[in-house]
């Protein structure tokens, strides 16, 4: 306890103080610190958030893929042209599907397909080269369709074998929507492997449970010692052998 001495302020004067008062409370009375500890959430949002996006860019690309190729299939059977040819009075009409003006539309998707399935097999650079091959299937599907919807090639053989006349020519050529069908089909192949290029470093692989084990690697071991040397000989004779017999 503190106390005034008579006299006044001198410099020997004591002068009480409210005890406590100067002091932060930092701890409450069970003695644990009443200053809130910072949180991690945000830290911990971040891979939550990662995942789930490539979890959406995997589901699009798959949907995406599958769907320009079956598309893409459909269309190269469907009719894509249509015409009369001129080397009969009634004009003979004549019509060609798809795989007839051009078969490379379906060929393209059946690659890609198989493209986008690769992808969970491979790893690294083999997914983006994987990737990549997914791409140009849609970009060639996309612009051979739409070569293929102003062809009259086709017709013109078509109408060949009708009549058995060489160069037998076609008018009233009309082309029907299924080109446009599938070079839509081509689009989707496109932007499947656009995601399959920005998010597919983050996608999972197949599993490599059913990989071959790595071989362990050989250690040296120790060589069978000498018994011709002179302490392997005492060693023998302590173990009651006879070190001259062969």
């Amino acid at each position: 306890m503190r106390w005034k001495a008579p006299g006044g302020t001198g410099p020997g004067t004591h002068v009480r103080r409210p005890a406590g008062r100067h002091r932060a409370r930092t701890r409450d009375s069970g003695g644990v610190s009443a200053v809130p500890e910072p949180r991690h959430e945000a830290a911990t949002d971040e891979p939550d958030a990662a995942v789930s996006s490539s979890r959406r860019s995997l589901a699009v690309a798959l949907l995406l893929g599958a769907a320009g190729a079956a598309l893409a299939l459909l269309a190269g059977g469907q009719v894509w042209s249509e015409a009369a040819t001129t080397a009969t009075q009634n004009g003979l009409p004549v019509s060609a599907s798809g795989q007839e003006v051009t078969g490379v539309p379906a060929a393209l998707a059946i690659v890609g397909l198989a493209a986008l399935v690769a992808i969970f097999a491979v790893r690294r650079i083999g997914r983006m080269i994987v990737a990549a091959l997914l791409t140009l299937s849609g970009a060639g599907t996309v612009l051979t369709s739409l070569l293929g919807g102003s062809d009259t090639g086709a017709l013109e053989t078509k109408a060949a074998e009708v009549t058995g006349l060489v160069g037998a020519d076609v008018v009233r050529v009309s082309h029907t929507g299924w080109p446009w069908v599938s070079a839509a089909a081509g689009v989707l192949l496109l932007l499947a492997g656009l995601l399959a290029l920005r998010y597919g470093r983050r996608w999972p692989a197949m599993s490599g449970r059913y990989d071959s084990p790595a071989r362990p690697e050989r250690r040296p071991g120790r060589a069978a010692p000498d018994p011709e040397r002179p302490e392997e000989m005492w060693k023998a004779l302590d173990r009651g052998d006879d070190p001259t017999r062969g």
